[in-house]
């Protein structure tokens, strides 16, 4: 988002920028002439292996249509409008819908991904791959036909890999998946170090601590990331509808914000002249917006300093914060309720892989407690009545329920 408001780096190509960048495309590209290279900032993982997006677009010239140009250069530099951006095919495309790939089959299709699994057989290869887009993995066949077989013959097509496959899209003999990719055509993008760290067997979450860079090609990392994606896209698509205005509050302040928490020192004196923090919340800016622009929310990072280790504590956080005008506490209860239920039942509705991997393996019941929030009706009521509830609970609890008059 930040980078399409206002890019932070220039697209302008210098030459030695040039040299470099153009150096690092592998020589397996010489072959394919036509693609169109997205061209960033040099960093210190320039290097041949994270130029994917360029030997995607190299792998993909072949089987895709060229944009047609005007034979007219524009301008007087000889150069031709930039072509038309396309999505890219994922496994969730070709998995995910209730067919679960059987509306495809007789497809040729490309497949990019990381190799998660290698089962050579005599005669066959069994490759998974998975690209992200989803839980599950793209289950490929190899024989000895197809072009680029030598690479898994010579092991370079191993777990955590990068590669490119084409194949036909065929019913498959397993029970795991109902289709799997026939493959014709096969390349690696990148190769990877057999000393790989993230193998089928599970690995604790400690060890990958160790190994940050790397947690996101698990499972349960990968399905984090895609359900916080789908929780950010139906806040913003929830507050967007009701007539909202989202306002991007600092991060950076001199306020306290009523004492929402103690605060994270991030400089000196020497550059605003006061001392500033990490925001505690948004709730200030919010407030003054909404005395403009009627309904607001806030949706950004917030920290907080509390020397504390719980669970229960986070350094760093997104909070969302509406700001409603004109509406009193009861208007207030409405909101918060509706946007609750809405989130969950997206989230059931869009992220059913994710959240049964959820169940399965991280907390049993979590579905069906879910389930209970977006379908069952909110009541609303007193601390009186709460703690009269309690009290008549047949349930022992860990903290006994304390009566006070104060």
């Amino acid at each position: 988002m930040a980078a399409a408001l206002a890019p932070a780096i220039s697209l302008r190509l210098r030459p030695y920028n040039s040299l470099r960048f153009f150096s690092t495309i592998p020589l397996i590209l010489s072959n394919y002439h036509a693609f169109t290279p997205i061209i960033f900032r040099p960093s210190r993982f320039s290097g041949r292996r994270f130029f994917s997006a360029v030997v995607t677009g190299a792998l993909h010239a072949r089987e895709r249509k060229m944009p047609e140009f005007n034979e007219k250069s524009i301008g007087d530099t000889g150069t031709s409008k930039v072509g038309e951006f396309r999505k890219k095919l994922k496994v969730v495309d070709i998995k995910g819908g209730p067919d679960e790939g059987l509306d495809r089959l007789g497809q040729i299709l490309p497949v990019t991904g990381w190799v998660r699994t290698v089962r050579v057989q005599s005669s066959i290869t069994f490759i998974e791959i998975n690209d992200g887009s989803c839980l599950s993995n793209m289950q490929c066949v190899v024989d000895s036909d197809a072009e680029g077989y030598d690479q898994v013959e010579s092991g370079l097509i191993a777990t955590g890999a990068s590669i490119w496959v084409q194949g036909t899209v065929v019913e498959s003999q397993g029970s795991k998946q109902k289709v799997e990719l026939k493959v014709n055509k096969i390349v690696v993008v990148g190769k990877c170090d057999p000393s790989f760290p993230i193998q089928k067997k599970r690995v604790s979450r400690e060890f990958l601590r160790t190994k940050a860079h790397l947690r996101p090609r698990t499972n349960t990392f990968g399905a984090v990331a895609r359900v916080r994606n789908a929780l950010a896209y139906a806040t913003h698509k929830f507050f967007q509808e009701n007539g909202f205005v989202w306002v991007s509050s600092p991060i950076i302040t001199a306020s306290d914000c009523e004492g929402a928490g103690e605060q994270f020192c991030v400089t000196t004196l020497d550059f605003f002249g006061e001392p500033a923090f990490l925001t505690v919340s948004g709730q200030l800016n919010g407030e003054t917006y909404a005395t403009a622009l009627s309904d607001v929310y806030t949706f950004g990072p917030t920290f907080r300093a509390e020397n504390s280790h719980t669970s229960r504590h986070l350094s760093e956080f997104w909070m969302i914060e509406p700001e409603l005008a004109f509406a009193d506490l009861n208007d207030d209860m409405a909101c918060a309720t509706a946007y609750l239920q809405y989130v969950v039942r997206h989230i059931l509705e869009n992220c059913k892989e994710d959240m049964n991997f959820f169940n399965t393996w991280i907390e049993k019941g979590i579905i069906d407690r879910l389930s209970d929030v977006a379908e069952k009706d909110f009541v609303q009521l007193t601390y009186t009545d709460a703690i009269d509830l309690l009290l008549r609970a047949n349930k022992k609890f860990e903290f006994p329920v304390i009566v006070s008059l104060l």
